[in-house]
């Protein structure tokens, strides 16, 4: 093979080389950028998680709370009840 027909063989494989070294960065920059995209994704539902586990700790402190003043307002209910049928009883004789 003469110089020029290898020098142009040479710059064929060149520039073939630099194709696929052009694609091979173009793949790894999309996949970088997705795997930022996925990334973020993924900090927002870390931080949803975060305000949802603080709602949900709110939500049964207020429904312990609830419950306890239940409880009481029951308690106090009964002692009325059995207040009322004692001043019943005793006008009734």
């Amino acid at each position: 093979m003469s110089t020029p027909a290898r020098l142009k063989a040479a710059l064929k494989g060149l520039v073939a080389a630099l194709d696929q070294l052009e694609a091979a960065c173009e793949r790894r920059l999309q996949a970088d950028a997705e795997r930022s995209d996925i990334e973020e994704e993924f900090a927002v539902l870390q931080d949803d998680r975060a305000r949802l586990a603080v709602e949900l700790d709110g939500a049964v402190a207020r429904s312990q709370s609830l419950e306890l003043a239940n409880n009481e307002v029951a308690r106090r209910l009964a002692r009325a009840r059995l207040a009322i049928q004692e001043m019943i009883s005793h006008t009734a004789m």
